[in-house]
């Protein structure tokens, strides 16, 4: 692990609230964030603390395509359930990866030679996880959407399935509701 993975997650593990404070300063510049910016301060902290400490996880392990997965199902899920557009969701998690990338980049900015590739890697750590957490986090969106219309409208399963691809992350669940 370089340098700059263990400046960041000692960022991430014990200073989460300050890049949730910037983060929350970019929500609230974004007129097109309307649910996110009825939250207050606090419930934003609330949830994009837990964001950073399982990016944390993800850089000191490794990514987990599961673990990454099952976290960013429950976040589209719970946009779903809130009544959050998924098209903010999306844009809240990608300010929150804009957040720690310009952390990581002002941080380390005189950096010698040797510590802008560490920065770099590191970077490209936090670019897969965000990725990768954006594609899982459609998923839980859509499959809280599926299961909300089936069970909550008249919808005919056939026209459900036309709509919605099998392609959810947790099958079993749709199943089990």
């Amino acid at each position: 692990m370089s340098m700059i993975d263990q400046a960041l997650l000692e960022t991430l593990d014990f200073k989460a609230k300050n890049l949730a404070k910037r983060w929350k300063n970019l929500i609230r510049k974004e007129p097109h964030l309307k649910h996110y910016n009825s939250f207050t301060d606090e419930q934003l902290y609330e949830i994009n603390m837990p964001l950073y400490h399982q990016l944390a996880r993800a850089i000191e392990r490794g990514i987990d395509r599961k673990a990454v997965g099952g976290y960013f199902v429950g976040m589209g899920k719970n946009g779903m359930k809130q009544g959050i557009p998924i098209s903010e969701v999306v844009y809240a998690c990608s300010l929150s990866q804009k957040t720690v990338v310009d952390y990581i980049t002002y941080e380390f900015l005189n950096a010698n030679p040797l510590t802008t590739y560490q920065i770099f890697d590191t970077i490209d750590k936090v670019n897969e996880f965000f990725f990768l957490g954006c594609f899982y986090m459609i998923k839980g969106f859509l499959e809280q959407t599926y299961k909300h219309l089936n069970s909550q409208h008249n919808i005919s399963e056939e026209l459900l399935k036309t709509c919605f691809k099998d392609d959810f992350f947790f099958k079993t669940d749709i199943e089990d509701d």
